[in-house]
């Protein structure tokens, strides 16, 4: 079954000091292993982390027409960072990688199925 792990994080440099070049580097190496890991553990479908919130284009039809606008959905102290698709036995499974995923140092990773995927150019449901 598909999951989700959704990477919730402050913008760098929100809650202090933005971090060193260093930091970015050494979290971009424990990011790439996370990456191995779910590769070779053959659960990996897709990761895409984001660029920051403020780079956000939001777009609606809510009031019929459509309205298009710079700037993320909602204002709000953390923002959705980035976004890991999986495919694993069963939730306890899902929870064991979001565990080891390295922004779990300084974010939150929300931990979701997949109601249906789009895939091969067909929906697809879990069974």
């Amino acid at each position: 079954m598909r999951y989700s792990l959704i990477f919730h994080a402050p913008e760098p440099g929100a809650d202090g000091p933005a971090p060193t070049e260093e930091d970015i580097q050494e979290m971009m190496r424990l990011m790439d292993d996370f990456g191995q890991a779910l590769t070779s553990a053959g659960v990996f479908i897709a990761w895409e982390m984001l660029t920051p919130a403020q780079t956000a284009t939001t777009v609606t039809r809510k009031t019929g027409e459509v309205v298009i606008e710079d700037g993320p959905f909602a204002a709000a102290k953390e923002t959705l960072a980035g976004v890991v698709v999986i495919d694993v036995a069963d939730k306890e499974a899902a929870l064991a990688w979001a565990e080891k995923f390295p922004g779990t140092a300084y974010g939150t990773i929300e931990v979701r199925p997949a109601a249906t995927s789009f895939v091969d150019g067909q929906w697809t449901r879990p069974q």
